[in-house]
């Protein structure tokens, strides 16, 4: 990505915990050979079918960009039998949580990232994933950070990279000023756009139908919050 090396966030390493706990022991035990550690996640690069899912090329390769408790997650790879999906998250507790839902009823076709969403590039090669789904990110608006949003210009252009010919990047956010933020960014980006509303629930048609509510989803409508939502492709 363009002046990736200065910006790189650096996380502390699960290796270096002064303490360990169930959830940082399941990342390299339990669960090691789905989910993979921030030291661990950069050597699949370009070998998510072959190391990880040990399938066949022509297979997608879905990636979930944040992703909670794991709700969403988990309930695509089950719906999607025949797609993987890799999710990056953060926060240990989460992350365990997500990988366990995902392969509760015995699918094998999920893996889990402790990783930043800005190196994702070290993550995947060029045109070697598919569709992209981002939901609810932190909309960095108070304090107003917008350089720490991850749907900008910048990741945008190392995703439409590292993604197949026609796939897809979904985008969800509750915040409209994230929202409307993003769609200059969106404008700069080799995307196109199929689809955006910014009251999902109302204007959807057919991608509200298709929708999954996710735990924020539910808290939000509730609260009378309209979902901003667009759907890109390559």
């Amino acid at each position: 990505m363009e002046n990736s090396e200065q910006r790189r966030p650096r996380i502390n390493l699960t290796r270096t915990l002064p303490k360990q706990n169930a959830y940082t022991l399941a990342l390299d035990n339990e669960y090691r050979e789905y989910a993979f550690n921030e030291e661990r996640a950069p050597l699949n690069k370009g070998k998510w079918r072959s190391e990880v899912f040990k399938c066949d090329d022509s297979k997608p390769v879905d990636v979930e960009v944040g992703t909670g408790a794991g709700m969403h997650f988990a309930h695509y790879a089950n719906k999607h039998p025949n797609r993987n999906v890799v999710g990056l998250e953060l926060k240990y507790k989460p992350l365990i949580q997500s990988i366990r839902r995902a392969q509760a009823l015995g699918a094998r076709n999920s893996a889990i990232c402790r990783y930043h969403a800005f190196n994702i590039d070290l993550l995947f090669e060029k045109n070697e994933i598919n569709n992209i789904f981002i939901h609810f990110p932190d909309p960095w608006v108070t304090p107003r950070k917008p350089k720490n949003r991850v749907v900008n210009r910048n990741i945008l252009d190392a995703l439409y990279d590292m993604q197949r010919e026609g796939s897809f990047l979904e985008f969800k956010t509750d915040s409209r000023e994230y929202f409307l933020w993003a769609l200059d960014e969106i404008k700069e980006s080799k995307y196109k756009v199929e689809f955006q509303t910014l009251n999902l629930y109302q204007e959807g048609g057919k991608y509200f139908e298709q929708n999954f509510q996710t735990t924020f989803e539910k808290i939000f409508t509730r609260q009378g919050i309209e979902i901003n939502y667009i759907k890109l492709l390559k």
